[in-house]
């Protein structure tokens, strides 16, 4: 099966309003954010979706869809990101979350891990006060006050090294990040990875909170509340990476049992909530079960939060992220109590 995605990077520079673009010509904002990180394959769109996107950006459909290139992913060895929604390196990976759901200590823990596998960090200050942030300034490589600064330092360090850069909406609003992408294009750089948040949580339930993205990590409240880390929405968290074409199909394959059997767990907690487990069907039963050990495992110690947690940080590497999943899914760790899952590595 030939490899084919959406040019987000295009739709990006030619349409930096898309929500309202989108809904102008009749379409709905959620099926583009969709078919940016691949939630929806582009083999699946339809015909007219695909026409009214490419006349937005004004261009061919050839322009609009690329061909035969694969997306490489960052393996973060954080489990639950590269699950549900790896990193798209090169691309643009868009944050939501409420305040106090731990998206900046993510921010933290990329930084950190990244920068042992020789990345570079630039975070560009967010606009008005937000003392918050300076928990996380240590643990980045350069702090800079505004877009051309930005420009400057992402040039500098790109010509040598792979390159995280970080940025508030507010300058999502402005347009100002979409042109400093378009600059960098012209740049020989090696890859800048952008990775956008919203310190207000104000977007949480808007459908193209950012515009197009490759990676969309969306956290989760109900997680963050129960003091289950990082808390990334299994369902919701979604990137272009994951589009079959793209992804190593037993990947694919687990990343989709995974998931079904986490959006039937949430569902039945919600019953166990009123009614009582003993309530429940055995086979609903070994079901909630799984799910509880699936969501226990998915927490992970930082090395970041070390200080505060007492736990050593742990990595964990795809293929071994993996092979737990399908031994807990498959019942083959049904007899390891879910409190002995939680901030573990690897089973």
């Amino acid at each position: 099966m030939e490899n084919i995605r959406l040019n987000v990077s295009l739709l990006r520079r030619r349409v930096p309003n898309l929500t309202s673009a989108a809904k102008s010509v009749g379409l709905r904002p959620a099926t583009v954010s969709n078919l940016c990180t691949g939630k929806i394959p582009i083999e699946r769109a339809e015909v007219k979706t695909l026409v009214a996107l490419a006349s937005l950006a004004q261009c061919s459909l050839d322009e609009l869809i690329l061909k035969g290139e694969a997306v490489e992913m960052i393996e973060t060895k954080i489990k639950t990101v590269d699950l549900f929604a790896p990193i798209s390196k090169g691309g643009t990976v868009g944050l939501v979350a409420r305040p106090g759901m731990g998206q900046l200590v993510l921010l933290a823990e990329l930084y950190y891990r990244l920068k042992q596998e020789g990345y570079a960090s630039v975070l560009l200050k967010p606009e008005g006060d937000h003392p918050e942030v300076n928990n996380i300034t240590d643990h980045v490589d350069v702090i800079v006050d505004s877009i051309e600064e930005a420009y400057e330092k992402i040039t500098s360090l790109g010509a040598e090294k792979d390159v995280i850069f970080t940025a508030d909406r507010s300058h999502v609003l402005s347009g100002e990040i979409f042109e400093l992408q378009d600059r960098i294009q012209d740049v020989p750089v090696k890859t800048v990875t952008t990775l956008l948040l919203d310190l207000k949580g104000e977007i949480v339930d808007e459908d193209l909170p950012y515009g197009p993205l490759e990676t969309l990590l969306y956290f989760d409240a109900d997680l963050a509340a129960r003091h289950s880390f990082p808390a990334i929405n299994p369902i919701f968290s979604t990137s272009s990476v994951l589009e079959g074409a793209h992804l190593d199909q037993n990947h694919l394959h687990i990343q989709q049992r995974a998931r079904k059997l986490l959006r039937r767990y949430r569902e039945l907690r919600s019953i166990v909530s009123v009614r009582g487990l003993e309530k429940l069907p055995a086979s609903d039963q070994e079901t909630y079960h799984r799910g509880e050990r699936l969501e226990a495992y998915l927490t992970q110690p930082f090395y970041i939060a070390k200080e505060y947690s007492g736990i050593e940080g742990e990595s964990v590497d795809l293929t071994s992220t993996l092979n737990d999943i399908r031994k807990i899914l498959d019942g083959g760790a049904d007899a390891i109590a879910p409190k002995e899952m939680t901030y573990i590595g690897t089973l």
